[in-house]
């Protein structure tokens, strides 16, 4: 019944040890079968992150050239009870609307700059308008660094 050496007791031990040793195998498996699927989803978030329109490329773009004070504009604030325009800004400007107030920054000249605000109401609204057609990349996105922001401007007396 038993091995020649073996006793009830080191059978029991083997058996135990076999169950031991199988069940760490299929927790091992599992370990494996959620670090694979916690992967898969991982990619297929960073899959579908990646993915945007050429339209939403373009007009992040085209926004951050306005922003860099690339884009000629036509910012126009109208009275809605009225219809009658209130103030008309051309130029290479940056607009912010920011609390009820839109904050306006145009660019004059090289290192030149002014800035127009404006408060909103019920009654008071604005348009800007992009004067001239702007060539930018509907396959890349724009990334600009400015390194007077980043390292800090030191005055020694």
């Amino acid at each position: 019944m038993y091995g020649s050496n073996e006793t009830i007791f080191g059978q029991l031990v083997r058996v135990g040890l076999g169950a031991t040793l199988n069940n760490r195998s299929n927790r091992k498996k599992q370990m494996n079968k959620r670090i694979k699927m916690i992967v898969a989803g991982l990619a297929f978030l960073t899959i579908m992150s990646g993915c945007s329109t050429d339209a939403d490329i373009v007009s992040e773009n085209l926004s951050k050239d306005a922003e860099n004070f690339n884009i000629v504009r036509r910012v126009v604030f109208v009275n809605g009870i009225t219809d009658s325009y209130l103030l008309s800004i051309e130029g290479r400007c940056s607009i912010e609307d920011a609390n009820n107030q839109l904050e306006v920054t145009c660019k004059t000249g090289k290192d030149q700059y002014k800035k127009h605000f404006l408060g909103l109401s019920d009654n008071v609204s604005y348009f800007v308008e992009q004067l001239d057609s702007a060539s930018v990349s509907s396959s890349r996105y724009k990334v600009i660094f400015r390194p007077s922001e980043i390292i800090p401007d030191v005055d020694v007396k």
